[in-house]
């Protein structure tokens, strides 16, 4: 990151920073606040106290999208006046817990005075930012925000940021703002002056794209309302995958190259996973993956490496762009732990987020584990290429397998 960008997104937090001071101190005098659409998403029924609903600044509702269950832990990425904390307590209940983050002191006052005078106990109020969490690793079960992201100068960081937070399988649910396709700069600029609480939006490919990027797995983004010529909130939900006990799937970086690379060797040397007899340089491994789908286990415990996946593209002609073969490796210690399972489900989800609507891979017949791993997660047997290549001297027949999503690419052929 350049000097003058971290000058550009110090100077937008110092802005929103500011601003929300103001209308959070409009709130305490009991002024009516006229940014976004306010508390007009949330059910009539559910008493919260007036400064709440005054200080709600949002463009929907992300709890009618988070399906918080007692006993989880909540974290709400811009918490405000505290409306959305309030109400994820009383769903987490007195076995849960709800953190509410907020760069505002003023903000921070406010909401503590609201779950005071609500009755909530299992509510924490923390001073920060929503691109650096002040919270533990895989610590929280649900990660909530209303109309805040859309805020930040530095979008990919809050995703990644969320995603760190998040335990193993844990949830992102928030309503945002997203901008129509085709806008220019200045369109954009126009209409968020219009809406008055958004800065710097992205359409909803980019959205799910930044999603991906961070390490969710599987992301959609819905359309709900117009608020502005241009602009449109949504819901956003993502999953960060799930894992075995003490074992967490990240994105693959390039930190991970020795690690990865070693791994390969050690696949490569059975004798039953590749044509391959020895695993490429980084630099020739890196340019054939495609970027959103390499993910990685790793335990815990120490950082080490249990094994990853990733995919490339099959062809670079426009009829193959949903169809791509991958790779899966996981360390021999590690094997008979859930780890190539989970590490499958991991890729099956980010290619259907994508697009994607055909992974294939071609398998020696020796191969049993893989055959019945693969199998286990849908693929089907297409046959057997007999003799398709020599390896160590002789001819080896490959199982070719593919699957196909379920809600991609399901048109007639």
């Amino acid at each position: 990151m350049t000097d003058a960008t971290r000058d550009d997104i110090d100077r937008q937090r110092a802005e929103v920073v500011d601003r929300y001071s103001g209308l959070a101190r409009q709130a305490m005098r009991g002024d009516e606040q006229g940014d976004c659409l306010g508390a007009a998403s949330y059910a009539a029924d559910e008493p919260v106290p007036p400064g709440a609903a005054r200080a709600s600044l949002g463009c929907g509702n992300p709890l009618a999208v988070a399906d918080i269950i007692p006993g989880e832990t909540v974290l709400d990425l811009g918490s405000g006046g505290g409306l959305d904390v309030i109400l994820s307590a009383r769903r987490t209940g007195p076995t849960g817990k709800v953190y509410g983050l907020d760069a505002s002191s003023d903000m921070l006052v406010l909401a503590r005075a609201n779950t005071a005078q609500a009755g909530i106990d299992n509510a924490e109020f923390l001073a920060g930012h929503i691109e650096d969490i002040p919270l533990p690793d895989g610590s929280v079960d649900v990660v909530i925000s209303n109309c805040v992201i859309n805020l930040s100068a530095d979008k990919p960081r809050v995703l990644a940021e969320a995603f760190r937070v998040l335990r193993p399988g844990g949830r992102l649910g928030v309503t945002d703002i997203i901008s129509d396709e085709g806008l220019d700069a200045s369109e954009r600029a126009a209409a968020e002056r219009e809406v008055g609480c958004v800065s710097g939006t992205v359409t909803g490919d980019q959205y799910r794209d930044q999603l991906l990027a961070a390490g969710f797995t599987t992301a959609t983004v819905t359309r709900t309302h117009r608020v502005a010529a241009g602009l449109t909130s949504a819901i956003i939900q993502a999953t960060k995958p799930a894992a075995p006990a003490g074992v967490t799937i990240r994105p693959m970086r390039a930190g991970d190259a020795d690690q990865v690379l070693a791994i390969y060797q050690a696949g490569l040397d059975t004798g039953h996973a590749s044509f391959e007899t020895t695993a490429p340089a980084w630099d020739a491994f890196d340019a054939a993956k495609l970027p959103l789908h390499r993910h990685v286990a790793v335990e815990i415990a120490g950082g080490r490496l249990l094994g990853w996946v990733a995919a490339t593209a099959v062809s670079s002609r426009c009829v193959y762009a949903g169809v791509v073969e991958h790779s899966i490796y996981v360390h021999p210690d590690t094997r008979g732990r859930g780890i190539a399972a989970a590490l499958l489900d991991a890729l099956i989800g980010s290619t259907e987020t994508a697009g994607v609507w055909t992974i294939q891979s071609g398998i020696f017949p020796e191969n049993t584990a893989s055959l019945h791993l693969h199998a286990k997660a849908g693929f089907r047997t297409i046959g057997t290429r007999h003799h398709i290549g020599r390896h160590h001297g002789r001819w080896r027949d490959v199982v070719f397998m593919e699957r196909r999503s379920p809600t991609v690419g399901t048109s007639s052929q």
